[in-house]
């Protein structure tokens, strides 16, 4: 398995358990699922609960979350387009140095695709979410999540050339 690690921060974003497809050289996309996973610190001991128990534990133990976010502990961020703005100009350009250093031949490749990667989600932008690392690093990727064109399939979406793939 690869897991997809943010080059500047550390952070794990995503894996290839997911079915990533690489899209206009420059962003890998995963659809995700809404899935619900048990919440709070109560944890099945095995013991039989009461019935009053077992009828709280539906109302109270279980969360819908967003699979990918929730494995790889990613934390949402708010940005409006203005800051969104002046937040992917620092992030490329710290992106094509470290091309520039590590694959030279890629930053024409990264220019270009990650140019016109962020046209379409300035041109729809209240549709995207935007998310960090674990480790909420200001200066690292922001991971982006919007919705496939049937308005139900979540997707995510990481620039290729702000990760690192690591086998594991």
């Amino acid at each position: 398995m690869k897991i997809f690690i943010d080059i500047f921060s550390g952070d794990e974003l995503l894996s290839d358990a997911y079915d990533v497809k690489e899209v206009d050289g420059v962003v890998y996309e995963a659809d995700c699922a809404m899935v619900q996973v048990r919440s709070g610190g109560d944890f099945d001991i095995g013991a039989n609960a009461s019935a009053e128990e077992a009828a709280e534990d539906l109302e109270d133990g279980v969360e819908t979350v967003n699979n990918v976010v929730n494995s790889f502990r990613l934390q949402q961020t708010q940005f409006d387009k203005k800051s969104f703005l002046t937040y992917i100009k620092g992030y490329m350009k710290a992106v094509k140095a470290k091309l520039a250093e590590t694959a030279p031949d890629q930053v024409e490749v990264f220019e270009k695709g990650a140019q016109a990667y962020v046209k379409k989600v300035i041109g729809s932008f209240k549709d995207w979410d935007f998310y960090t690392g674990e480790s909420m690093d200001p200066d690292a990727m922001v991971v982006l999540l919007n919705y496939r064109e049937d308005g139900e399939t979540p997707y995510v979406a990481v620039w290729k050339h702000g990760i690192k793939e690591t086998k594991i």
